[in-house]
């Protein structure tokens, strides 16, 4: 007998010529996202990354909010690493102390994203509601981002004890004075906000979100793919000429010193005395 298959929380489609979306498709969890749903999606990309006949990728969410960031609940996550075809080079996910951590976050995390935002093909977020820590991992690797009217960016990361989601990308999507706001006091950024700073192209009705968002990705796939591609590279080989690359690394040293920290002081990789903002709008956030 052999075991079942793992639960599918990604679905991949191609709804027009040249376009494929990519569904987060946890609703009943809010889209948090534990180490299968990673490499599910990191095998979605790949897919529409290696076809040919697709130009444009969306990726969308199912739900009425995007995600709610890691899924704290996830036991047994290295099991599934043990199971996966690892992407990175980075061994040792069953050590021990950091060793063991930093290997994991190295590959499903700040592995994932890096290797997501170099796909050659333009990427476009279609972003409703929460959008919490590792959520903003999921959407700032994309070349495009449209929101909800309702969408609301958070990263609580700083009031669990930690400096920052592990893709530390908020200096260049928010401006540094923006996202040291964003970061010290875990307060939820609007999305009327995120386009007035440039870290979304568009704000829509919710109800418009997938046609909008569909629509640019056809306009978008009508223009020659190699174009298309040369394009991105030179423009993230300017953003990591600015010292994007350097800054990544140093953050995600500090990120995995912060969890030894925690982990010496309270057994566990964060701080268990967080507490978050009260307000009704933030109430969700608890989960990422």
């Amino acid at each position: 007998m052999t075991d079942a298959a793992p639960p599918q929380s990604i679905r991949y489609e191609n709804p027009v010529p040249k376009v494929a979306r990519i569904w987060l498709d946890r609703a009943d969890a809010r889209n948090a996202q534990d180490t299968r749903l990673l490499y599910q999606l990191n095998a979605a990309f790949d897919r529409a990354a290696q076809d040919d006949d697709v130009s444009v990728i969306v990726l969308a969410a199912e739900g009425p909010h995007f995600s709610s960031g890691h899924d704290m609940r996830e036991r047994g996550s290295r099991r599934v690493l043990a199971e996966e075809r690892t992407v990175g080079t980075w061994c040792g996910f069953g050590c021990a102390g950091a060793e063991g951590l930093m290997a994991r976050e190295k590959e499903i995390y700040v592995g994932f994203c890096e290797r997501w935002r170099n796909i050659p093909k333009p990427t476009i977020a279609a972003v409703q509601g929460k959008v919490i820590a590792g959520g903003l991992m999921l959407i700032w690797p994309c070349d495009i981002i449209v929101a909800a009217d309702d969408a609301e960016f958070m990263d609580n990361t700083v009031a669990m004890g930690v400096c920052g989601a592990e893709f530390f990308h908020h200096p260049w999507e928010l401006g540094v004075r923006r996202a040291k706001e964003m970061l010290f006091t875990s307060e939820a950024v609007s999305a009327d906000d995120a386009l007035r700073l440039g870290m979304v192209n568009h704000v829509v009705p919710v109800d418009e979100l997938q046609e909008f968002a569909l629509g640019l990705a056809e306009r978008i796939a009508q223009r020659p793919l190699f174009a298309l591609k040369l394009t991105k590279e030179a423009i993230n080989a300017a953003q990591d000429n600015q010292g994007r690359v350097q800054a990544l690394q140093t953050s995600f040293a500090l990120h995995q010193l912060c969890h030894s920290h925690n982990m010496q002081v309270h057994g566990m990789p964060v701080d268990p005395t967080f507490q978050m903002p009260t307000s009704k709008s933030r109430q969700e956030s608890a989960s990422a």
